[in-house]
């Protein structure tokens, strides 16, 4: 073996497994994911403090997420050139300081500015993380290795509310960016001292140039198109202009990538029909599990007339749910597969969509609390077998690729699951009969989404990804 932040060269021993590199990897994932998602909730403050409108205070949020999601397909490159090792602790670097000057920012524009840069470290952080986790385990210790790294995508995005309700009602907005800053040292720290030094692969490609410029502006394009519209009043010109953009340029951008002898991305990974069926419809089932922590906290107060701190903390019902069936995933994809823990999952995650459909004002506090913590539970099987079944089938060398492309495609149906969340509100007003009206029908919506996943997961083989979780 190379080190801890090397390219594995030989199995790893079960007594072996890297639990300090899989927390460390956990934690930045958890720092990036709740930061980009808690801000959504101290904006009114933002803009009033720094004397703008709310709506102008929006740009904290868009910047971040499209810097995230033009950066990201540049990280397995990044991390083959200069090594993983390094790329972490300086990515990990900017995001902090970065961090600290978000907290410090005078005004919206150097506000924005420090945001555009820690989504810098923070796409950079994140993958190579993951990536060296990765690298280091043997094919049947990666089940254990994506549960360290699932957590975060589950836990972040649910506490995310409560933290932020808290802390601006009780606190200075500042500090939602200020508590990054020990955080991250710890972080900085704790790598220093575990991960040893590990070679790089300079000599495997150039960087395609072309293609960066091409999958830049068809992310950036396509990010700017779901931030708008995501946007209480969207501006239609700049919403498809947006999408023109990034279908001209995307298809470009993948016509480069498929005929360059350096590509960004070797999309040949996804000829791994595993891996295939994740970034297709893993893609659609992030959208439709994202819309959920985004639309809850607006239903709860915005239909049920519940304060901030309430709705936030009804919220962490999905975090119920995730903790308690976590220790259940993987004993359950030993047993059954995960083909066929998915299709379960993803079936019963219909029936689990369409009660969300059906609370009310009037229910009961206990009967949503139970639709919650199912709720989260059934998210947590889907997001360990998915992110599982992404990796269980990729050769060592196409590590890189894959990681890469599976990050950014996450990132980009994560975003349009909110915006997918938003627009449907809007649209489905008319469905103001049903228990929480637009949310109701928004909320069936996604069970259809849901149904294109089981058909999905019922393509499966019957033995994916059997390697990754090893024996029953």
């Amino acid at each position: 073996m190379t080190g801890r932040f090397g390219r594995a060269s030989r199995a790893t021993p079960a007594a072996d497994f890297p639990y300090a590199l899989a927390l460390l990897g956990a934690g930045a994932m958890f720092m990036e994911i709740l930061d980009a998602t808690i801000v959504a909730t101290a904006l009114p403050a933002i803009a009033a403090d720094l004397g703008v409108r709310p709506l102008d205070a929006a740009v904290v949020v868009t910047s971040y997420l499209i810097t995230l999601a033009v950066l990201i397909p540049l990280s397995g490159w990044v991390a083959d050139r200069f090594g993983v090792r390094r790329v972490f602790l300086v990515a990990g670097a900017v995001f902090t300081i970065a961090s600290a000057g978000c907290a410090l920012a005078p005004d919206l524009s150097t506000l924005v500015a420090m945001r555009v840069l820690q989504a810098a470290g923070g796409a950079m952080m994140v993958p190579v993380g993951r990536l060296a986790v990765l690298r280091t385990v043997e094919r049947g210790q990666l089940v254990r290795a994506i549960a360290y790294l699932t957590w975060p995508a589950l836990v972040a995005p649910v506490v995310a509310p409560l933290i932020g309700g808290l802390i601006v009602t009780h606190a200075d907005w500042r500090l939602i960016f200020a508590i990054n800053i020990p955080i991250g040292v710890a972080g900085l720290v704790a790598a220093t001292i575990w991960c040893r030094p590990a070679e790089t692969d300079a000599g495997r490609r150039r960087l395609d140039l072309v293609g960066v410029a091409l999958t830049t502006l068809a992310v950036g394009a396509a990010m700017l198109a779901t931030q708008e519209v995501s946007g209480g009043t969207p501006r239609w010109p700049v919403v498809i202009a947006g999408t023109v953009g990034a279908v001209v340029l995307g298809v470009a951008a993948v016509r480069r990538m498929r005929s360059s002898p350096h590509p960004l991305l070797d999309l040949g990974v996804l000829r791994v029909p595993s891996f295939a069926s994740v970034i297709g419809y893993g893609t659609v089932y992030r959208m439709a599990i994202s819309a959920v922590p985004f639309l809850l906290p607006l239903m709860f107060q915005l239909q049920f007339g519940w304060t901030p701190v309430a709705a936030g903390a009804m919220v962490t019902a999905l975090f119920v749910g995730n903790v308690v069936i976590k220790p259940l995933t993987t004993p359950m994809m030993r047993r059954w597969g995960i083909r066929r823990v998915l299709v379960v999952d993803l079936f019963v995650s219909v029936a689990a969509f369409v009660a969300l459909a059906v609370l009310g004002s009037a229910t009961s506090a206990v009967v949503i609390v139970i639709v919650l913590v199912i709720s989260g539970a059934l998210r947590s099987i889907g997001f360990s077998a998915y992110n599982t079944l992404a990796f269980a089938d990729v050769d060592a060398a196409e590590l890189s690729d894959a990681n890469a492309v599976h990050a950014a495609v996450q990132e980009l149906g994560a975003a349009f699951g909110v915006a997918l969340g938003a627009v449907a509100v809007s649209a489905l007003a008319v469905f103001d009969g049903l228990p929480a009206g637009a949310y109701s029908a928004t909320f069936v919506l996604l069970a259809v989404l849901m149904v294109v996943c089981v058909i999905g997961a019922s393509r499966l083989p019957a033995g994916a990804g059997r390697r990754a979780v090893g024996p029953a």
